[in-house]
């Protein structure tokens, strides 16, 4: 996956067919992580083949815990520690790396690791992950370089997050499942990714109980063993290509993502006009009627995803008036919204709370709301993609616009999405690799 390649899209007309998604890009390399705390080896079946798998499973093989991969089934084998420290080479590739802090200080006593990375969306709340390593009983310090960390034992302890980060409280289930005694987090993330993570976990003999008002309850033990899971279906690339079909006035059914994980999305896009089918095997959108407006606010689970407003914005701008997007999860999740103005999108953006009540960027100079005027006459253009999410609107842009585009910096999107050259064009769309 080099960072040279580019798609060249020539739009095809309405997108039509059957899509079956794998299990989630976001959860699957947390299991990875997780699998490193057993005593015998673990099996992930439903996996995606995506570049986020790899990425993990180099630094995994650096640790001493062997990956193999082989049709869709990922297993790990957890082995001795030799060096707890993650090479810098993976600095700024993608998230996972804070997030073997906990297993490595259980399994080695001490650990380094690169700098978060990922996509350029937002601030990533690292002091999140360190406050809670220190209410642990670890010794932390940030480096410019990374972050290391030391601890004889870890100790369960009470975790109150200012913000219902995902990626911190995939950090403290990690480290409360060995630590001693009982954690208890208040203002836990709980998206579908969390609970999957949380049930893997428990499968393995971790003790975790589920409270009301966003509290989770861990009781450490003493070891973990190996375990059996299969992924369930991932939501944002289900729903990015429900939005494929509806943008080009086509219809696409999507397979293997539970309704239950697509709950507030299909409310969403039934209120723009979508119809929907749905059964316990697909869903499928179509729009003969044309779409609507709206006003819609990205939020923590059980909200509106963040990840599901990229391709929002580009089914905005084929609706029938002026629609409004408030953005309150990553400040900087408009950063793609120049390239869609390039192709004829016609989006202003604020920093201001639009289309809902203030957010946490309210009195901050962060561009996080947008408005947006359909139906917009796209053209193609040429583009560089900053970030999965982003790079998959500027797929469904060009599939919509009059002319050919060339988008760069694909590997983004193979990043994420499960062979997407494949299910775009099994689709109808017409692309070619460049």
């Amino acid at each position: 996956m080099m960072s040279d390649q580019a798609w060249e899209i020539e739009p095809s007309g309405p997108l039509r067919g059957d899509i079956s998604v794998r299990g989630a890009k976001n959860a699957v390399s947390k299991h990875m992580v997780a699998a490193m705390l057993g005593r015998e080896p673990s099996t992930i079946a439903n996996a995606p083949e995506v570049g986020e798998v790899a990425i993990t499973a180099a630094m995994l093989d650096h640790l001493g815990t062997a990956v193999e991969r082989r049709d869709g089934e990922i297993t790990v084998v957890p082995g001795a520690v030799a060096d707890p420290d993650v090479p810098k080479a993976f600095t700024g590739l993608n998230r996972i790396p804070i997030l073997m802090l906990g297993p490595l200080l259980h399994r080695a006593g001490e650990a380094f690791v690169p700098l978060v990375g990922g996509d350029p969306i937002g601030h990533r709340p690292v002091n999140f992950h360190v406050a809670a390593l220190r209410a642990f009983g670890a010794e932390v310090e940030v480096a410019a370089d990374g972050i290391h960390a030391r601890a004889a034992r870890l100790t369960g302890t009470r975790i109150d997050l200012p913000y219902p980060s995902v990626g911190a409280t995939e950090t403290v289930l990690l480290t409360a499942v060995l630590a001693d005694g009982k954690t208890v987090i208040r203002n836990a993330a709980t998206e579908p990714e969390i609970i999957e993570l949380a049930l893997f976990l428990q499968r393995m003999g971790a003790r975790i109980a589920f409270s009301p008002d966003r509290r989770i309850v861990v009781e450490g033990v003493r070891e973990l063993s190996g375990a059996q899971t299969r992924l369930g279906g991932d939501r944002l690339e289900a729903f990015s290509y429900l939005v494929a079909g509806l943008v080009t006035g086509g219809e696409v059914r999507v397979h293997g993502c539970s309704q239950d994980r697509l709950v507030t999305a299909i409310t969403t896009l039934a209120r723009m006009g979508a119809r929907f089918e749905i059964t316990d095997e697909w869903i499928m959108a179509s729009a003969p009627d044309g779409l609507r407006p709206a006003a819609v606010q990205t939020d923590t689970h059980p909200g509106f995803a963040t990840d599901w407003q990229t391709p929002l914005m580009v089914l905005f701008t084929q609706a029938d008036g002026m629609s409004v997007l408030h953005e309150t999860v990553f400040e900087n999740r408009l950063v793609y919204v120049p390239a869609l103005k390039g192709m004829g999108c016609e989006i202003e953006v604020f920093d201001v709370c639009l289309g809902g009540p203030a957010c946490q960027f309210h009195d901050t100079n962060a561009v996080h709301s947008a408005v947006v005027r359909g139906v917009s006459k796209l053209r193609g253009g040429d583009v560089t993609m900053p970030d999965i999410r982003a790079g998959f609107s500027a797929v469904l842009a060009a599939a919509v616009s009059d002319g050919i585009s060339v988008l760069r910096g694909v590997h983004h999107i193979e990043r994420g999405y499960h062979r997407p050259v494949e299910q775009l064009r099994a689709l109808g769309l017409n692309l070619r690799r460049r």
